[in-house]
């Protein structure tokens, strides 16, 4: 027991000690309509949460309570779902959770890529004076205690730490693969290469970075200097940072399985949502009896900003038409109104009409779906009015003449799709 105390005093005192810097400013174009007006980390998920609010939960739960996040493409919706949402915390108790958007602080352009945006932000961070710097992706779903990687990170004595996961080998290719010796330590590490490495011993496989990175604060600050002046760098800690730094100083890699929060029968959760059909598959997970990803966790609760809205109501019980939802995910405001919901999710303050029937769909908040209409296999678009008697996802070649239609055959549909522009550039 004392053991497990003093263990508990040491990792509280680095998350205290450590300041967290969300990278929340891309577009996610996988995404494709669905990031039309919006960032990828801003984009709605599992019925009443954004993906952003799974880092930032992270960081809550993990002790970490100084948090920067850095902000560019199309930010509006991301601003404002954080500053509604996540300014609770107290700045008389040293955190915070502050906003920094691309601001040309150091040079007169954007941010040019990952490492640039730290590094345009060096001032704010050195005025924090945090001992460690965690640098985090703002657009995975993941559960993770970030204390374990910060402990495993001084235990090791290391420069900088990279959280590690096994990715089928065919994905690989769209992360950082990377080679360890017998104490985990970095010896290899390739950006995206088209042909990846296996896990010795594990030929289906690839061991791949999540985009998390412990660094000592002052070891980061030199690194970023250094990448700045560098003018053939693409200033990216993939691309750039990482390769140069394994030969030469202590790169580790922390494996996702040892800090993973609620992991059940080696089930470790963590997905990109990255693409359309990415993004429908992790919602529906969801539907299931029990699924891999658990949102009701109370020890581990993922927190967001919740408008105060009436309880979901299911209207009319005749032979004809019936309001009802099984296996699916039903949020407040919603009203089911003599129509039957099948294995879908449904976000705040949607309205089913009369005789529709949506089975295994992710409807956005505040869509309006008339009567007699027919959704399968669908993704909605936040605001969207689905008319009267439309039919979507039964002919996919039907579809694709209006709609954007995935690989796999999911049907994304938007308020543009539809006519109904909600942004107006005059």
């Amino acid at each position: 027991m004392q053991q497990e105390s003093s263990s508990s005093r040491f990792i509280s005192a680095l998350t205290k000690n450590t300041l967290a810097l969300i990278l929340a400013g891309g577009r996610g174009s996988r995404l494709k309509n669905l990031t039309d007006w919006r960032a990828k980390p801003a984009v709605p998920f599992g019925g009443k949460f954004r993906i952003i609010d799974f880092p930032l939960s992270n960081c809550m739960n993990s002790g970490v309570r100084r948090i920067g996040v850095v902000t560019q493409y199309k930010s509006h919706s991301l601003l404002q779902h954080i500053q509604r949402g996540w300014g609770f915390l107290r700045g008389e108790f040293n955190e915070f959770v502050e906003l920094l958007p691309a601001q040309q602080r150091i040079e007169e352009e954007w941010y040019k890529g990952t490492a640039d945006a730290v590094f345009q932000n060096l001032d704010i961070l050195r005025q924090v004076g945090a001992e460690f710097v965690l640098i985090l992706a703002g657009d995975h779903i993941y559960k993770m205690d970030y204390g374990q990687m910060l402990a495993s990170h001084v235990r090791n004595k290391a420069d900088m730490t990279i959280a590690c996961i096994n990715v089928p080998l065919e994905d690989a290719k769209a992360f950082g693969v990377i080679g360890v010796d017998d104490s985990d330590r970095v010896t290899e590490f390739e950006e995206k290469p088209d042909h990846p490495k296996t896990i010795p011993g594990n030929p289906e496989q690839a061991f791949a970075s999540m985009g998390i990175y412990v660094f000592n604060s002052s070891f980061l600050y030199e690194q970023l200097i250094r990448d700045a002046d560098d003018h053939t760098s693409t200033h990216d800690f993939g691309k750039d940072i990482i390769p140069r730094m394994i030969k030469k100083y202590r790169v580790f890699a922390h494996r996702f399985t040892d800090s993973c929060v609620g992991a059940a029968d080696g089930n470790y959760y963590w997905r990109d949502v990255g693409t359309v059909d990415a993004y429908w598959e992790a919602n529906m997970e969801l539907t299931k009896v029990v699924p891999e990803l658990n949102l009701y966790d109370r020890n581990w609760p993922i927190w967001t900003y919740q408008e105060q809205l009436p309880p979901a109501k299911f209207v009319f019980n005749n032979d004809d038409r019936r309001g009802s939802a099984t296996d699916s995910l039903i949020s407040g405001g919603c009203i089911i109104s003599g129509s039957q919901v099948t294995s879908s999710v449904l976000f705040s303050d949607v309205r089913v009409n009369s005789y529709s029937t949506i089975e295994d769909s992710v409807i956005l908040p505040n869509v309006d779906i008339g009567r007699y209409v027919t959704l399968k296999r669908v993704v909605v678009d936040k605001g969207a009015r689905i008319p009267d008697g439309m039919e979507i996802g039964l002919n996919p070649e039907q579809d694709r003449k209006r709609f954007h239609v995935s690989e796999k055959g999911i049907t994304l549909v938007t308020p543009d799709m539809l006519g109904q522009s909600l942004h107006h550039a005059r």
